[in-house]
């Protein structure tokens, strides 16, 4: 059960633009930084934010004798390249 002061820390406003903030501790807690790509879904209850993962096509442009754990340290080095990118080049 959440507490009063728990559920302040996740509550955000919606800006005249449509933006919103994800609160601190969720951004860390799930990882998330400036640049990243989240999905908005429909739910029945209401919308589900979830990060959005680009692991659909990883590995199409790999030998197939490559193994799973180098595949793997591949992805990670260019999500590394392309969230310094982000960061240098994102203006606000």
């Amino acid at each position: 059960m959440s507490t009063d002061s728990e559920s302040d820390d996740r509550t955000t406003r919606i800006t005249r633009k449509g933006q919103v903030t994800i609160p601190k501790a969720l951004r860390e807690e799930f990882g998330l930084e400036e640049g990243d790509e989240i999905r908005w879904e429909k739910t029945d209850d209401g919308i589900r934010v979830r990060k959005a993962t680009g692991s659909a096509g990883r590995g199409m442009l790999v030998d197939e004798d490559v193994s799973e754990a180098k595949r793997e340290e591949m992805a990670a080095e260019m999500e590394a390249e392309i969230r310094e990118k982000r960061r240098s080049e994102w203006q606000p």
